[in-house]
């Protein structure tokens, strides 16, 4: 029994990062606060994530920089309890940084983006019924991604930027192993690693208020190398789990295909709707190679057979005054995570959303944006296929917002 426990410890290790709901969206406040909405708008220096093709209609240079504090907040109900257990308040903190430059004549700009598009921050502590599967995540990408952009005429521009990632990531969760000395057995991996990929557009501009863009983020392997193994065990034990060991896995992070449309019009309206599909189908398993292995300690591979998703957003921006600028939107994507492969690390379903925003121009050159926005995830009654973890999760996020911009 305690090799067919430990069998399913570590076939099921989850690095699951490629669900929607590791796919944090929080790139630029504007563009939150207008639903997520960017694809076919200029609207600042974000246009370097959001499309790289339309940098090059930006009519001013940027420098600006923004975070947003984002809370999820998960509950879980074990099959015939009524029992409800919490994730912790924990508070993971996506950024985003830009900068902007070209000469105003000139048909090109430059762009850089220091961005988080995937991530997450979880605890469910020690003492709930999926504690053997997941304990606490800390998972966290920063990509960074210099960028091109060039006026091929005054209707269409085009730009890419190379992207390179670096990921870490610190997961625990508890061993059904105990003594005297040690209440609770615990495993904990903590690693870093890196990736790189590209991300491309098109930016058209028919002179009629409408604009629209396509883009194409790709996929970026991550590769975890030398990550640190620990195992907090009885030391009658501690023959099967070397004491240090190290592993190697990857990480593919999706690619995302988008297309947007804007239209401004009175003056003072901008409207605008954004739809993306995400390949998440390029997840195929989940693979772990342990430096050490012992007869209880072995390379893992188990499958995951994620689906493509799709989400869809629409925001809208008023001009209230000369300074003030308000926004609102919202959307709805859909969940890659197939009946069966639900896990704790962020239980994730099909969800909407919706955001709010402001910008306040304190004078020519300097800005200040504000957005909001919840998230309500479906409740998903699900048994994972191979920790046998039965129940239902409800969850929610909520995300304030801020950036500095500064214009000239």
């Amino acid at each position: 029994m305690r090799k067919v426990l430990l069998s399913l410890f570590f076939a099921f290790v989850p690095f699951v990062i490629f669900a929607q709901g590791f796919q944090v969206n929080l790139e630029g406040q504007k563009q939150i606060g207008m639903g997520h909405t960017g694809t076919g708008l200029l609207l600042d220096g974000s246009s370097v994530f959001f499309n790289p093709g339309a940098v090059a209609k930006l009519s001013e240079n940027y420098l600006q920089a923004g975070v947003s504090p984002l809370l999820f907040k998960s509950g879980f109900v074990q099959a015939g309890s009524n029992v409800q257990y919490n994730t912790a308040d924990k508070v993971a903190p996506p950024f985003n940084a830009y900068a902007v430059w070209g000469p105003k004549a000139a048909s090109w700009k430059l762009g850089l983006g220091v961005y988080t598009p995937f991530g997450g921050l979880t605890d469910w502590g020690n003492n709930w019924p999926g504690k053997y599967t997941l304990t606490s995540l800390d998972l966290k990408t920063i990509f960074i991604q210099p960028t091109i952009s060039i006026k091929l005429a005054d209707f269409i521009s085009i730009g890419a930027g190379f992207v390179y990632n670096h990921g870490s990531v610190n997961l625990k969760r508890a061993i059904p192993l105990a003594d005297a000395s040690n209440p609770q057995g615990e495993a904990e991996l903590k690693g870093g690693g890196s990736g790189i990929g590209f991300n491309a557009g098109v930016f058209i501009d028919t002179k009629t208020g409408l604009t629209i863009g396509i883009t194409h983020r790709s996929k970026v392997n991550t590769k975890l190398t030398n990550g640190d193994a620990y195992f907090r065990v009885p030391a009658s034990l501690q023959a099967n789990f070397p004491n240090p060991n190290t592993f190697n896995a990857e990480l593919p992070l999706a690619a995302t295909t988008s297309i947007g449309l804007g239209y401004s019009f009175a003056k003072k309206w901008l409207v605008a709707v954004d739809a993306n599909y995400v390949h998440f189908d390029s997840y195929k398993a989940l693979a772990f190679d342990y430096a050490n292995n012992t007869s209880v300690l072995q390379d893992t591979y188990s499958p995951r057979n994620y689906k493509n998703a799709v989400s869809l957003r629409a925001g809208v921006q008023y001009k209230a005054a000369s300074q003030l600028m308000l926004r609102a939107g919202g959307g709805y994507a859909s969940t890659p995570v197939r009946d069966g492969y639900v896990t704790p690390e962020v239980p994730d379903a099909n969800r909407a959303f919706y955001t709010a925003g402001l910008s306040y121009l304190v004078n020519k050159h300097f800005d200040i944006d504000l957005s909001f926005e919840y998230e309500h995830l479906a409740s998903r009654t699900q048994t994972n296929i191979e920790s046998q973890l039965s129940g239902t999760f409800r969850s929610n996020v909520y995300i304030p917002g801020v950036a500095l911009v500064y214009h000239w």
